[in-house]
């Protein structure tokens, strides 16, 4: 989309050029080429790095103050055929569970905000046919505990080796112990990433070493384990919450 903006036509504090970019490619509102092209861009510009993070944080925090809606049946169906996944992978105890859909209904609704705050409201493009191929915006990874209700959900920025988390507030475990997130690739063992909190959002910065193991088909999951010694050499717990990754 274009994000030229008339001098004369903006507001005071409204965001231009880089930090306009970032705002857009964090909404997801950027069209495919647009998007390619900032994550290009993401791999040798630290600034640009820095002012997409920025936003994710500015971003994250409207999701516990917008009012749950219950969103249409037809909605989970319509979102699995754009995105291009498979139908069996629509669990029945996820597609009905109403707390997972309260959470995706808030961060729809907080893009849309966010794009009537900052002048994007221009209409957004559909999803984009490249070489075949249907490119959308970031999927989501929603971790649901074993009751069937939604922990988590989780957004992959594979360019920047990123994930941003956003829990679903719960209590904090009774023994004082803490959660932690692991990626389990397919076939492989858990690695730890690190520290996950059970009421804010926040970014986890995956390292180096095991960005190629944040990939379709892995999992994340989530344990419980003292602060202490994170991040865990091997989980010392059952898994209490965890989703598998549909797309990147």
């Amino acid at each position: 989309m274009n994000t030229t903006v008339n001098p004369s036509e903006q507001e005071p504090g409204e965001p231009t050029g880089d930090d306009l970019r970032a705002a857009e490619y964090v909404l997801g509102v950027l069209d495919a080429p647009e998007r390619r092209d900032l994550q290009q861009r993401l791999t040798t510009d630290p600034s640009l790095a820095r002012r997409v993070e920025e936003w994710e944080q500015r971003f994250a925090p409207w999701l516990s103050r917008i009012q749950a809606v219950e969103p249409s049946a037809l909605v989970w169906p319509r979102i699995t055929q754009r995105l291009g996944w498979r139908a069996a992978a629509a669990k029945p105890a996820l597609r009905d569970n109403a707390a997972f859909w309260r959470r995706v209904a808030a961060l729809a609704t907080a893009a849309a905000l966010a794009a009537v705050a900052f002048g994007l409201t221009r209409p957004q493009p559909a999803v984009t046919t490249v070489a075949g191929e249907e490119q959308a915006a970031r999927p989501v990874t929603v971790l649901v505990r074993d009751n069937g209700a939604a922990a988590w959900i989780a957004r992959v920025d594979a360019a920047s080796g990123k994930v941003l988390m956003v829990p679903v507030p719960s209590p904090l475990d009774g023994s004082g112990r803490v959660n932690e997130l692991w990626i389990i690739p397919v076939g492989g063992a858990p690695h730890s990433l690190g520290f996950l909190s059970n009421d804010k959002s926040h970014t986890i910065v995956v390292p180096a070493e095991l960005r190629n193991t944040v990939a379709a088909g892995a999992i994340f999951a989530v344990t419980l384990e003292d602060r202490s010694g994170i991040p865990h050499a091997a989980p010392s717990s059952p898994i209490v919450a965890k989703g598998s990754i549909q797309a990147i």
